[in-house]
Order: structure tokens, then C-alpha cells, then sequence
């Protein structure tokens, strides 16, 4: 993405994303445990943070079992939705 459009909203929902998809991977991975939150790295690195939480959470959908991943999807599925209206209103 341009610079501008980084700068504007889109970088801000991207981490946002980031870090709701991290802190369910890390939910799946680590019942019971307090999520760590991602840390804001700069705008030029939320694709990167992006990749990683979608990635970890892929990994930990896939090991779980199907009863406990289903809901956890779609809860994902909708928060992807989310952030990609919110960029594309910007």
C-alpha cells in the first residue's frame, strides 16, 4: 500500500488485526495463560505482522480439535472482514 494510505487508517486497522488474530492463536495454543500482546512495530511492518499472526493462528486452528477451531474461524473470519471494510471506508 501507498504510504499515504498507511498513514491515513490502514496501517492502524492492520495491527489492530494483527494483534486480535495473535491473541486467538495464542488462546487456542495456550488455554488459560494471559495473550502477550503484539507490539507496534511501525506501519512499514504490518504486512509482515500480519503474515506471522495469520500463520500462528492457521497452526493452531489446524492442531486443534474441530469442536474448539470452529468458533475461533469464524471469529477471525469476521474480525478480516471487519478491518477490510474499515480500510476500504477510509
Amino acid at each position: 500500500m501507498p504510504q499515504s494510505t498507511l498513514r491515513r487508517s490502514a496501517a492502524a486497522h492492520g495491527l489492530a488485526l494483527a494483534r486480535e488474530l495473535a491473541v486467538l492463536a495464542q488462546r487456542l495454543e495456550f488455554p488459560g495463560r494471559q495473550p502477550r500482546t503484539m507490539p507496534d512495530a511501525g506501519i512499514f511492518a504490518v504486512g509482515d505482522q500480519l503474515a506471522v499472526a495469520g500463520h500462528d493462528l492457521t497452526a493452531a486452528l489446524e492442531a486443534a480439535p474441530p469442536k474448539t477451531a470452529e468458533p475461533v474461524l469464524r471469529e477471525a473470519t469476521e474480525a478480516v472482514r471487519a478491518a477490510t471494510a474499515a480500510v476500504s471506508a477510509a
